[in-house]
């Protein structure tokens, strides 16, 4: 299954939610809250398996996961103790890909993904190049060049400031150094993402 690079919009509208980093003025979502395709106020009624695949296939493109991988995630959280809703969304958090997008580096996770892509993120002082890399506590992040003598690093992080970073998360502001202080929980994932129906989902 190939990355969906359509219009971002249309998934805003399929979830009923804004999953894409267009300002509010550009974004067909607010514009128009109905789903894509559908002309009319009457729908089908969802059964609960429509309901569970909808949260998973949400899930899935909040963070830019595909299907193969989305279900190694819940299958390695199955096997660890603990409640495997809570263990699914820390291992998304803690995408190398999601990390660098939290701490302001890029304006979205697809943006994020292609910096990791391209080798211009650093992990502990080693450049990684793989969006599913696994951060670990105490982790640095930081930029390969130097954000000062990079112009587009620089337009990139001059709205930093205003963007806050999640407690599971530091970002040193004079060196544009990020420090991962703990893993995520449950609470620190992104909004709007019910686990359980996820995982009933996989339990069928």
């Amino acid at each position: 299954m190939a990355r969906y690079i359509g219009p971002k919009c249309r998934n805003c509208r399929r979830f009923g939610m804004k999953l894409c980093s267009k300002p509010a003025t550009k974004c067909a979502w607010e514009r128009r809250k109905s789903p894509p395709g559908v002309q009319s106020a009457r729908r089908r009624r969802t059964t609960e398996y429509g309901i569970q695949l909808r949260e998973k296939q949400k899930a899935r493109t909040i963070y830019g996961v595909l299907e193969k991988q989305f279900r190694n995630y819940y299958k390695k959280a199955s096997k660890l103790d603990g409640v495997t809703g809570d263990l699914l969304l820390q291992f998304l958090e803690s995408r190398l890909d999601n990390v660098v997008y939290r701490i302001g580096f890029a304006d979205s996770r697809q943006q994020a993904r292609q910096f990791v892509t391209h080798g211009h993120i650093l992990v502990n002082g080693s450049r990684v190049n793989i969006p599913s890399f696994q951060v670990s506590e105490s982790d640095t992040i930081e930029w390969r060049k130097n954000p000062k003598e990079t112009p587009f690093i620089q337009e990139i992080t001059k709205g930093i400031p205003k963007r806050p970073v999640p407690d599971w998360l530091s970002l040193s502001t004079d060196d544009l150094k990020g420090k991962v202080n703990q893993l995520p929980d449950v609470n620190d994932g992104d909004a709007g993402i019910d686990s359980r129906l996820i995982v009933e989902f996989y339990s069928r």
